[in-house]
C-alpha cells in the first residue's frame, strides 16, 4: 500500500503524519455492507410542552456536519412529537440527504431535538466506530448513493429510513477502522493548523495597507473637505428594475464596489428603456461610493474600470465627479479607506435599523480631505501605496491558492482511506 502524497505544494506547513500504511497497517478488499448491519433506527419521542425550550439540531449539506439551530418554545412547533438525539447518533435529513445532509451528532449537541423529517440511528459499536461513519458522511460516494435512493420517493425526492439503511459502506474490522480514523484525524488537524496560518496571513495582508494608510494620514494636514475637489455635488444613480435579459443593459450591484475593489462581474441587467443623455451612465475612471449598506460597509468606494460597457450605476451609489486639476481619483480612493475618512463616515451614517446605515450627499462632500497636497505629491503617494497593495495582493493570492489546495486534500485522503489504499 502506498503512502498518499498529502503535502500541498507551497503550503509551508509542518510535515503531515505518516499514513497507517507506513506503520505496516491497512488492508484492501473489505466487505461492503448495508448500513442496516451497523445502524439501528432510534426514537426518543417527547410531546412538546408549552413553556419548555427545546434546542434544535440541523444538518448541513455536503457532509459539513450537524449544527444547533435556533431554540423554540414547545408552543411554536406544529409537530406532535419531537425526538431527542444523543452523541454519536446518525441523523439524516430526508429531503436533502441526496445533497450530503447526513451527520453524526457531536457531544456538544447531545440533548437537541429533531422532527420526524430527520430519521435518527444509533451505531452498533461492536461493528462500527462512530468516527468511521462520521468521515464517510463527507464522501461523494455516500452522497451519490443517497441521491440514487431518494429519486422518485414521495414525489419530493425524500429518502425513507429503510432506503437509507440500504446504502452500502466499506467495513473493515474495528481495529482497522480506529487506526485509519486516528490517522485521518491527525492529518485533518495538521491541515486545519496550516489553513489557520494561511487565513491569519491573509488578514495580516489586509491589515498591512490599513496600517500604512493610518500612519500616512496621521502626517497629513487635513484642511478641507472632499467637496473642495469635486466639480459638482455627489449624485445618486438609477436603480432600474432588472430582469437579466440577455440583451439588457448592465446595472452595477452594491457588491461591485464593496471592499474598496471594483468587481466588473457584479452586475445585473435591465431591459427597460434608457435615456442616452441621462446622468447615470458610467465613464472609465469614475469614482463611486456606496451610500447605503451595513455600518462596516457603507461608504466603500472604487473606480469603474470601463467594464462592462455601457453600464449604469444604481441609486444606492453616488458618483464623485473629481476636478482632476486638484486631485487624483486614485488618491481619493485611497484616502476614503483611511481611518480619518472611515471614522467620519461611521460617526455620521444614519438609519433606524442597526444593520443598515445610509450617508447623504452632504456627508460625502464634507468628508475631511488634505486639499493642500499637490497633484505631484498625491501621485507619488499613490505609487507608493500601489506598490504595497500589489505585494499584499500577491501574498493574498498565494495564500488563496494554497488554501484551495489544502481544501482539495481532504476528499482525496478520504477517497483513499475508504478504498483501503492507506
Amino acid at each position: 500500500m502506498k503512502d498518499p502524497d498529502v503535502t500541498p505544494a507551497k503550503a509551508g506547513a509542518q510535515s503531515l503524519p505518516s499514513s497507517p500504511a507506513a506503520a505496516g497497517g491497512g488492508s484492501s478488499g473489505w466487505p461492503f455492507v448495508p448500513l442496516a448491519e451497523v445502524l439501528v433506527p432510534v426514537e426518543r419521542p417527547e410531546a412538546p410542552s408549552p413553556g419548555t425550550i427545546y434546542r434544535q439540531l440541523g444538518v448541513q449539506l455536503w457532509g459539513k456536519g450537524a449544527y444547533e439551530r435556533e431554540s423554540l418554545d414547545g408552543s411554536q412547533t406544529k409537530y406532535k412529537t419531537l425526538s431527542r438525539v444523543e452523541a454519536d447518533d446518525v441523523v439524516v435529513n430526508k429531503i436533502w440527504a441526496r445533497n450530503g445532509s447526513v451527520a453524526v451528532v457531536p457531544k456538544n449537541l447531545s440533548g437537541c431535538y429533531v422532527s420526524g423529517e430527520f430519521p435518527t440511528f444509533t451505531p452498533n459499536r461492536q461493528k462500527l466506530d462512530p468516527r468511521w461513519i462520521h468521515w464517510l458522511t463527507k464522501t461523494k460516494s455516500l452522497w451519490e448513493q443517497c441521491d440514487e435512493k431518494s429519486r422518485g420517493t414521495s414525489g419530493k425526492n425524500r429518502i425513507r429510513p429503510e432506503q437509507f439503511l440500504s446504502v452500502c459502506i466499506p467495513l473493515p474490522p474495528l481495529p482497522e477502522q480506529r487506526r485509519i480514523v486516528d490517522w485521518i484525524e491527525k492529518v485533518a488537524r495538521k491541515l486545519k493548523e496550516t489553513n489557520d496560518l494561511h487565513h491569519k496571513a491573509k488578514i495580516e495582508a489586509d491589515a498591512l495597507i490599513k496600517s500604512v494608510l493610518r500612519n500616512l494620514s496621521a502626517t497629513m494636514k487635513v484642511s478641507g473637505s472632499l467637496g473642495d475637489i469635486l466639480l459638482s455635488s455627489p449624485r445618486n444613480g438609477w436603480s432600474a428594475r432588472c430582469d437579466n435579459a440577455d440583451n439588457g443593459i448592465p446595472v452595477l450591484s452594491l457588491s461591485a464596489v464593496t471592499g474598496f475593489r471594483y468587481r466588473s462581474k457584479e452586475h445585473k441587467r435591465t431591459s427597460l428603456n434608457t435615456d442616452p443623455g441621462a446622468h447615470y451612465w458610467l465613464n472609465p475612471g469614475d469614482l463611486l461610493i456606496t451610500r447605503s449598506n451595513t455600518p462596516e460597509l457603507v461608504g466603500h468606494a472604487s473606480i469603474y474600470d470601463g467594464h462592462p460597457a455601457p453600464c449604469i450605476y444604481p441609486d444606492l451609489m453616488m458618483r464623485l465627479e473629481v476636478d482632476h486639476g486638484k486631485a487624483d481619483p486614485k488618491f481619493i480612493w485611497y484616502w476614503l479607506q483611511s481611518p480619518i475618512a472611515r471614522g467620519f463616515i461611521g460617526e455620521r451614517a444614519k438609519g433606524t435599523s442597526p444593520t443598515m446605515k445610509k450617508i447623504s450627499q452632504g456627508i460625502v462632500a464634507a468628508i475631511p480631505f488634505p486639499i493642500d497636497i499637490s497633484r505631484e505629491k498625491q501621485r507619488q503617494i499613490v505609487d507608493e501605496l500601489s506598490a504595497i497593495q500589489t505585494k499584499a495582493d500577491q501574498l493574498k493570492s498565494f495564500h488563496n491558492e494554497t488554501s484551495a489546495e489544502l481544501d482539495a486534500l481532504t476528499p482525496s485522503i478520504l477517497d483513499k482511506a475508504f478504498k483501503g489504499e492507506l
